[in-house]
């Protein structure tokens, strides 16, 4: 296989405000690093809006994009994930659909990779435009509590806009769990990575896709994914609700025997709330890893591809790529037309895209 020298994945939910300015900014960012060799790669993951007809559109008209649907909504870890296990480039950009993350830093991240060495370079946020004062507040809460208590080193103040070596995706593609906070994968993969300052912008269009519940639940998936500590806060808080009990006992054993009265019920319930209350805390946490183990142990794949347009190269090793059949009445997908200016590597994704479409 042909490899483009550059491979750009893009996860997409929602974002057919965006996705014109989008194209062109990244396709403009890519040409001026590479000239003509690289593909981008968009990954649909379930939108509600009119982000695939648009996506299909593009694809049409540029050879080198290729885009992806998946059949249904899998998150945005997941669909990432979908985009770097199919794209195929010796080098691989991610960023973010919103053009929070400028498209335009391309080049200076691969000189700042070759110049180092490194297999990563990460963008580290020195300032975050267009965003609240509690998201920002949090965000710098949960880093620092995330590097306290995590045993991988992660970097703080970064996302997952980021430039990778293949040897280190192909690192990161041989992790298959399905709970996954990608920033932390690819930070414990290792291999030499380095940071790459950058300011962050205001989103483009639209609003994000990440509330506060998102927020909370790849929180979690962070802390559970790479430490053990709410296990063993959990074990410490139980000796300590040990001791705490022993030392009541004795209160109470030496009440009893001096005959004096015990002083009503309020702090009597009052231990037996908060006992319950830490008991409760302590069987969540046990109930959460229980449940990650209980999801991977099924072994289903992490994606599921419905259609793909555009010369695509790579092959699915952690999801699963259905094959279009044509149906009665249903037509045949837009197929990208390839430019017969093109290097090397897209007329060689523009001769297997027709063997591309069948099940990987």
């Amino acid at each position: 296989m042909i490899r483009p020298a550059l491979s750009i994945v893009i996860p997409c939910y929602n974002e057919a405000a965006c996705l014109d300015v989008l194209h062109a900014r990244v396709s403009a960012a890519a040409h001026a690093a590479v000239g003509t060799d690289y593909e981008i790669v968009l990954i649909n993951d379930g939108s509600r809006d009119e982000s695939w007809p648009v996506m299909q559109r593009l694809a049409a008209a540029d050879p080198r994009l290729v885009v992806i649907n998946l059949s249904r909504n899998h998150g945005h870890q997941l669909a990432l994930t979908a985009g770097l296990d199919l794209c195929s480039g010796a080098q691989i950009l991610i960023i973010d659909a919103d053009l929070q993350d400028p498209p335009e830093l391309l080049s200076d991240m691969r000189a700042a990779m070759a110049a180092q060495q490194a297999d990563v370079v990460y963008a580290v946020r020195r300032t975050r435009e267009g965003e609240t004062a509690f998201k920002k507040l949090t965000a710098a809460i949960f880093y620092r509590l995330l590097d306290r208590v995590t045993d991988t080193a992660i970097p703080l103040d970064t996302g997952d806009f980021r430039l990778m070596s293949r040897r280190a995706l192909d690192a990161f593609l041989a992790m298959p769990e399905q709970a996954r906070f990608i920033r932390g994968m690819v930070a414990w993969v290792g291999f030499r990575q380095v940071p790459f300052p950058y300011d962050r912008a205001e989103r483009h269009a639209g609003e994000t896709h990440y509330p506060l519940a998102k927020m909370i639940r790849l929180a979690l998936d962070a802390v559970t994914g790479f430490s053990t500590a709410p296990l063993r806060f959990a074990s410490h808080l139980g000796l300590a609700l040990t001791a705490a009990s022993l030392l009541l006992f004795l209160y109470i054993a030496i009440g009893f025997f001096s005959g004096s009265a015990v002083a009503g019920w309020t702090s009597t319930m009052l231990v037996v709330v908060l006992l319950g209350a830490f008991q409760m805390f302590v069987l969540g946490m046990i109930g959460e890893y229980l449940g990650r183990l209980y999801v991977e142990s099924k072994r289903r794949p992490l994606y599921l591809v419905a259609d793909v347009v555009g010369p695509i190269q790579g092959h699915a090793t952690l999801g699963y790529r259905a094959e279009v059949e044509p149906l009665p009445g249903r037509p045949e997908p837009v197929e990208a037309h390839a430019a017969p200016q093109v290097t090397a590597h897209a007329a060689a994704s523009s001769a297997s895209t027709s063997a591309a479409r069948t099940e990987i």
